[in-house]
């Protein structure tokens, strides 16, 4: 029997490798340099599944996540994992003594924007540098012979045997980023983890600009006592001021309140579409 196939942004070290480990075990986990290549492996059917970030509690919506599901390939939303983000600077062993010895800091965009106070007020005189995930960059400075540091977690500490030079450094210690799971064969997701939670992803295009319009979308969640957690807006890339909304609903889609909803919304002329309806999962 074949083993199911989970496809991440990697290398080992990531945090969404962390939320992979922490959510599935016995299956084959595969790394992808981009979070394009991961999504495109899952709809081309290289892999079963794919795990990707979506969302930082400091730093917001990974745009990149958001804009490539939904102007590029549409894959369901079959569940999501929510994981505390600890924030390190990573050296090598033995290497660097003091912070004003490092030349170089490197990471992932995100990692770098949670850290930014921590970067602002210790490494003013240093270069920051952006790499593809967290854990490239502690492997380029495993493999570096320069003082230079990374930002990443203690799975990469140790994956690439780096010295934690500093705990903690994230700007704000409610840290924690959600993660989606995609797949078009939901029956493969098979997670041995109590949910904590259900939630419907609702993608809904108005159909002009017209006042009062973001008003009557949320009247149609209000008065059926649906609660929002989350409504994010977006560009269609159709022009200037044209844009869709992207709605987290806090319950299942189920055969009358969501379903009237919708009907109550394409009345109105707006444009519906379910992106998923899945269990939430929090790491602790």
């Amino acid at each position: 029997m074949k083993l199911t196939s989970i496809g991440y942004l990697g290398p080992k070290g990531t945090f969404t490798k962390i939320a992979v480990d922490a959510t599935f075990n016995g299956e084959h986990k595969e790394d992808y340099k981009t979070i394009p290549e991961c999504i495109d492996a899952v709809d081309n059917g290289e892999i079963d599944i794919a795990v990707v970030p979506l969302e930082n509690a400091i730093e917001g919506t990974v745009q990149l996540t958001v804009d490539y599901l939904i102007h590029q390939v549409r894959i369901p939303v079959v569940g999501e994992i929510v994981v505390p983000i600890q924030m390190h600077l990573l050296v090598r062993s033995n290497m660097i003594s003091k912070e004003e010895e490092i030349e170089e800091v490197h990471s992932h965009s995100h990692a770098i924007a949670q850290c930014q106070q921590y970067l602002h007020h210790h490494f003013n005189h240093a270069k920051v540098a952006v790499t593809t995930s967290t854990a490239r960059a502690a492997e380029m400075v495993s493999s570096s012979d320069k003082p230079i540091a990374a930002i990443g977690n203690r799975a990469a500490a140790s994956e690439y045997g780096l010295e934690i030079f500093k705990e903690n450094i994230h700007d704000y210690p409610n840290n924690h980023t959600r993660f989606l799971i995609l797949s078009h064969h939901p029956e493969k997701v098979n997670i041995k983890r109590e949910a904590k939670g259900e939630k419907t992803t609702l993608l809904i295009t108005l159909p002009s600009d017209k006042a009062g319009a973001l008003h009557q979308i949320l009247s149609a969640f209000a008065w059926r006592k649906l609660n929002l957690s989350k409504i994010e807006s977006r560009p269609t890339k159709t022009g200037l001021g044209n844009y869709f909304f992207i709605i987290d609903v806090e319950q299942a889609y189920d055969d009358v309140l969501l379903p009237g909803a919708k009907a109550e919304l394409e009345a109105l002329g707006c444009q519906v579409t379910i992106l998923g309806s899945y269990s939430v999962y929090d790491i602790l």
